[in-house]
């Protein structure tokens, strides 16, 4: 009986001995796998001062923070978490127009600056269509910024469009990248199909 013993914690030592040798290496921290619908765009469907096509799968909303501002839209994507703010100024609304048009392409131009903060840079990109008379600016935010891409619109005498994409999400750039990226193409595709009315 003796030796049984003797045998059996013989073999559990040797079982623990080598059993315990593998090290144990922890997973790498994982994310979401998130799906994208298909890209299919269309006009927006209200009379406004612009014009430009939207995604499928994006709802066109009245401004509610600035009632006073009928042309101020917000584009949401739902299922993203996101939006594009879009303001639009007329410009002849002002005793001075080139001076209006001058204080809003500076204003854009800080307001995408000030996340330079959490940006790792910021590239500007001008857009030119003489066809429509579309002109402007698009400013893209790489890093940790709220907001990835901000842009401006105008035709240099009579209106003036921003906007701005935003993220409503803690900004990680590893995980929040697939839908940037996805997400960029529907703003670029607005800038390219802007009009004015």
């Amino acid at each position: 009986m003796d030796i049984m013993r003797i045998n059996l914690l013989f073999i559990i030592g040797v079982m623990g001995f080598f059993g315990c040798n593998e090290k144990y290496t922890p997973k790498p921290r994982g994310f979401f796998r998130i799906g994208f619908p298909e890209k299919d765009y269309n006009s927006i469907a209200h009379k406004f001062p612009y014009s430009f096509e939207v995604p499928e799968y994006s709802d066109v909303e009245p401004d509610n923070r600035n009632p006073d501002e009928p042309w101020w839209i917000n584009l949401e994507f739902p299922q993203n978490k996101a939006e594009v703010h879009v303001s639009y100024y007329n410009l002849q609304e002002n005793d001075n127009p080139r001076e209006l048009l001058a204080e809003l392409m500076e204003e854009t131009r800080e307001l995408a600056y000030k996340h330079s903060v959490k940006a790792n840079a910021i590239e500007e990109q001008i857009y030119l269509n003489s066809e429509t008379d579309v002109y402007g600016t698009l400013y893209r935010i790489r890093g940790n910024a709220a907001s990835p891409m901000q842009f401006f619109l105008t035709d240099s005498a009579h209106h003036f469009l921003r906007g701005a994409l935003y993220i409503r999400a803690t900004p990680d750039i590893d995980s929040l990248q697939p839908v940037v990226e996805f997400l960029e193409r529907d703003v670029i595709h607005l800038i390219e199909t802007t009009q004015w009315e």
